[in-house]
């Protein structure tokens, strides 16, 4: 599966140069600072390509902070197995298909002590994008509720960022042997794909 990182890197580095520029837009009106976690509460999907990077920055913590890799393996094997709990029949399908289904789960690799996210360089997309005002593939354009307060919808939009990886996702997930969406939770407790 590394064959598909070298492209994810590309991929990576549009969404963050587009997001740089949707805070220089938005100036002051984007209140994200480190240790700000509601949008690391409730679970969400993720591609593959997600789930991968995931995996491959925790592969990378157990290297570098072996107690940290625990603890964030500990947090998924207790959330995954309080959501199969919660929502024993198609787990998977009910979270993402019900808004506020697990809505007070936080994500597995939110340290609880400093409110950081354990595997921040190889976040899902979904969290590279959230918070400034930006349009990314097919989705609607969303912001923090957070953010932009006292900004109009005028404001808002002279900030919004379209980011446009050129299908760069799309390519490298269909090449992928799962294509389906799970969550952070799944992702981390799954065993790793094989190299290809």
């Amino acid at each position: 599966m590394l064959e598909v990182m070298p492209r994810d890197n590309d991929l990576l580095q549009i969404v963050e140069s587009a997001m740089a520029e949707a805070v220089r837009r938005s100036g002051a009106w984007v209140v994200c600072r480190p240790g700000c976690t509601p949008c690391c509460i409730g679970p969400f999907p993720i591609t593959p390509l997600d789930a991968q990077r995931l995996r491959d920055g925790l592969r990378e913590l157990k290297h570098r902070d072996p107690g940290r890799a625990a603890r964030v393996e500990a947090r998924a094997r207790e959330s995954a197995a309080r959501m199969a709990r919660d929502f024993p029949v198609d787990t998977l399908g009910r979270l993402l298909d019900e808004e506020d289904t697990a809505e007070d789960e936080p994500c597995p690799a939110l340290d609880p002590d400093t409110g950081l996210c354990d595997l921040y360089a190889s976040r899902p997309i979904t969290c590279r994008t959230f918070g400034p005002a930006v349009h990314f593939g097919s989705g609607a354009a969303g912001v923090c509720e957070l953010c932009y307060h006292g900004a109009t919808d005028e404001q808002i939009a002279q900030c919004r960022v379209e980011i446009d990886p050129g299908g760069i996702e799309a390519q490298l997930v269909s090449g992928m042997p799962d294509s389906g969406p799970t969550i952070v939770a799944f992702a981390l407790i799954a065993p790793p794909m094989p190299a290809e």
